[in-house]
């Protein structure tokens, strides 16, 4: 019990606490499934609106929502997961009977469709922080799985600034 209370004693010179994740005129009070991105820039979370979860994307510290191009149409929202740069968002969409995981690229302002195996729902996911790689969880026949896909052939690595791709010209081996 000393030690607890030793270790506890510290506690408030850690150099860390709470705080909101910013001003955000709609949906502030009712937030869920948060992700942050690598360099901890760029919080999506889940906000109820309209009577609709929509992801909501905003730049930390400051709060402002940077705008999402292809999302509006294809809602609820469920289970965002950002890469290191924020350049990639992740999610779940509901679109029409269908539950789909889609990418929007931030920088191009493309959308992409993965396509699941037939029969298979998914049901969360996680996006490798430089973009090349995604975890989903999926149910189906009864089953629940976890799938890993190489997106490398589709999206650039979104990696910390100074890092350079493995193999690209003017890396050191």
């Amino acid at each position: 019990m000393a030690l607890l209370a030793l270790l506890l004693s510290g506690c408030g010179s850690w150099g860390w606490g709470r705080r909101s994740a910013g001003p955000v005129g709609w949906g502030g009070a009712d937030r869920q499934d948060p992700a942050l991105s690598g360099n901890g820039r760029v919080l999506a979370s889940v906000v109820r609106r309209d009577g609709r979860d929509t992801v909501l994307l905003q730049e930390q510290p400051s709060g402002t929502v940077l705008p999402l191009r292809h999302l509006q149409r294809l809602q609820p929202h469920r289970s965002p997961s950002l890469s290191w740069n924020g350049r990639y968002l992740a999610l779940l969409v509901q679109e029409g009977p269908d539950r789909r995981v889609v990418i929007e690229d931030r920088a191009t302002g493309r959308l992409h469709r993965l396509p699941l195996p037939g029969g298979l729902l998914p049901d969360s996911l996680s996006l490798a922080p430089d973009g090349r790689r995604i975890a989903i969880a999926t149910e189906g026949d009864g089953r629940s799985r976890v799938l890993l896909y190489d997106l490398s052939a589709l999206l650039e690595p979104d990696l910390p600034a100074g890092l350079s791709v493995r193999g690209a010209p003017g890396d050191a081996p």
